[in-house]
């Protein structure tokens, strides 16, 4: 019986198959067809290929699916045939390898050339689809190949681990510089896949040996993972009509034990190689030992995390981690932006990229507060998960919706995936700015809180049985503002017992207080995120302090405030709230930043300066 891959590459190094598109070009096959279609075609020709490639010497074979997403298929109308052609793809290449032979199931970038286009949300999607066709079908490992940018290879590999735990390699797309990829070092990038949970990293497509070997060279001393390569065969000329690649196959198999040396545990060809070229690589590797890896690769599987530079895909559905999992273990921030009061949305998403980049776990939007009319959380919160990948949290009031209203926009949150919700009773409408509009209040908070986890049970407002159960994640509001503290603790264990997940509070202006809370909610057994808001002038400090409920400043702070306006009571503002937020992450491992007046920048400084006081290392591709 054969080892399993991993224990394979640990042993030796294995010699990959070629390629697959401009080997069926070279046969007759012309550019602009669906090369996938043939697994249901011409499944023979497709075989032909892979045994052609185990004659040569391959002992791991990639199935034919590199392209067979759903985005990619439906420019030929294949769309609907996701699933079929990537499980015939398994199927005909575990054909062709026999007994002895390995299988891992191709995946290609969807984005590459077309970033603008295409969502988070719709990315994995289509990852999950063929993904899933693929295991379907048991290959023996996952290849995710060809991925110019870091950020979509992440996401595909988070897609791959939270349905499967077989060996994922991953492959980058390099040029001839071979320094940087998407503003990020090759170490950084490869740090940031195996803390993903990749078995192999390497390089494949876009040059040729001479430019994978130099990006190895560059990685050379911060390598922990085994390595793949899968270069061109050099550069492609267009002669007569024709793509013609002029790298030979003796030329491959020199450079096959210098990939070797260098730490290579998988080596074939991408594009322009043929049967021949792994040939040579298979000769040149006959007998050759490789030195013992740095860390076992069975180890892999224990480095399967959610990664602090992609906090953006730590997102909704999936069975990925809640936000209480994660401030669990790690200082986690919400950031609040409030939803427009007018129908232009493009200064609300700029923001929230903007707060997606300087590394906020989520983003929390208001429904309506102090009773002022704004767009809704639920359309905003959609667009921010579908266009930026970062989890919405929605704040849902008891004033504005009855019972029959509520429960609606709660299913309506659960269709769209959102599901991390803070249930609030709302500020009453006629101090808002339509004063004759009616409060509903139709449920307590503390009601709402309750109807919302029977939701969870699978059970409607009214008690009848739902076909399916939601899967809410429920905050609840707490106001340490007041002379009592105890007593607000004592109203916060009622929200608890109803079925709160974790607790958001009220803006915070004072250290001590700050203290005063963690020792008074130290023994509840849910998180609590303190909440922070810098101060955008000395008017609106005062305002705050006076007019607006829950909310109350320090003498202190009142006093530094005082007469600051524009850029110099901004920076204020924030130098305030970095020390409270060296008080607060002292004692909590959650934190709530509430954006003032749009100006999104205050929070992402202060998000950068947690991460630096956590350090917490962020990629370029996030700031």
């Amino acid at each position: 019986m054969k080892p399993d891959l991993r224990s394979a590459w640990e042993k030796k190094v294995l010699v990959g198959d070629g390629a697959m598109g401009t080997f069926l070009y070279q046969k007759g096959f012309p550019v602009g067809i669906s090369y996938e279609e043939l697994n249901l075609t011409s499944p023979g020709v497709i075989e032909d290929v892979h045994r052609s490639y185990i004659e040569a010497g391959a002992v791991l074979l990639e199935s034919n699916t590199f392209s067979a997403n759903y985005d990619k298929l439906s420019k030929y109308g294949l769309e609907t045939k996701v699933e079929e052609i990537n499980r015939a793809g398994v199927r005909i290449a575990r054909r062709a390898a026999g007994d002895n032979g390995y299988v891992v199931g191709a995946v290609g970038s969807i984005r590459a050339g077309k970033r603008a286009n295409l969502s988070s949300s719709e990315l994995k999607k289509y990852f999950s689809q063929q993904i899933t066709a693929l295991l379907e079908e048991e290959p023996d490992g996952i290849m995710l190949e060809t991925f110019y940018d870091v950020e979509e290879l992440h996401l595909a590999l988070r897609t791959v681990r939270k349905i499967s735990a077989l060996p994922v390699i991953c492959q980058l797309a390099v040029d001839e510089s071979a320094r940087t990829l998407d503003g990020l070092t090759l170490p950084e990038a490869f740090r940031i896949l195996e803390g993903d949970g990749a078995d192999i990293i390497g390089f494949n497509c876009r040059t040729g040996p001479n430019g994978i070997k130099r990006a190895l060279k560059s990685l050379q001393g911060s390598l922990v993972l085994p390595v793949s390569v899968y270069p061109n065969a050099g550069v492609a000329d267009y002669v007569d009509g024709e793509y013609r690649y002029g790298a030979s196959p003796e030329y491959f198999g020199q450079m096959a034990l210098s990939f070797a040396e260098m730490g290579s545990r998988i080596i074939g060809g991408c594009c322009g190689t043929t049967p021949q070229h792994i040939a040579e690589i298979s000769a040149a590797l006959q007998g050759y030992v490789p030195q013992p890896l740095p860390v076992p690769a069975a180890q892999s599987l224990n480095r399967i995390t959610v990664h602090e530079h992609f906090s953006e895909d730590e997102g909704t559905g999936g069975g990925e981690p809640t936000l209480v999992d994660l401030v669990k273990e790690r200082h986690t921030v919400i950031v609040e932006l409030d939803p427009p009061r007018d129908l232009d949305i493009a200064k609300f998403m700029k923001g929230a990229e903007a707060l997606r980049r300087a590394g906020a776990d989520a983003l929390t939007l208001a429904d309506n507060s102090l009773a002022v009319t704004r767009m809704s959380n639920m359309a905003l919160g959609h667009l921010v998960q579908a266009r930026t990948g970062l989890r919405p949290l929605v704040h849902i009031a008891c004033r504005d919706r009855n019972l029959i209203g509520t429960q609606s926009h709660l299913m309506g949150f659960d269709a769209l995936g959102i599901d991390h919700v803070l249930a609030v009773t709302g500020d009453p409408a006629r101090f808002g700015d339509l004063p004759g509009s009616s409060s509903v209040y139709d449920l307590t908070s503390f009601e709402i809180i309750r109807m919302i986890k029977q939701l969870n049970d699978g059970i409607a407002f009214s008690g009848k049985p739902l076909k399916q159960k939601a899967k809410f994640v429920i905050g609840a509001a707490f106001n340490p503002n007041v002379k009592h503290l105890d007593k607000a603790v004592q109203r916060l264990e009622k929200k608890i017992a109803s079925g709160a997940d974790y607790i958001m509070t009220q803006p915070v202006y004072d250290t001590e207080l700050i203290a005063n809370i963690a020792q008074a909610t130290k023994y509840l057994d849910i998180p609590v995120f303190i909440g922070i808001m810098p101060l955008a002038s000395g008017r609106n400090a005062e305002y705050l302090h006076n007019e607006v409920p829950g909310i109350q400043l320090s003498d202190e702070v009142r006093r530094r405030m005082d007469g600051l306006e524009g850029a110099v009571g901004r920076a204020e503002g924030v130098a305030i709230a970095k020390e409270l937020l060296d008080a607060a992450t002292e004692h909590f491992n959650g934190i709530y930043l509430m954006t003032p007046f749009m100006f999104y920048d205050m929070s992402a400084e202060l998000l950068e300066y947690v991460w630096k006081k956590q350090g917490r290392k962020l990629s370029p591709l996030f700031r």
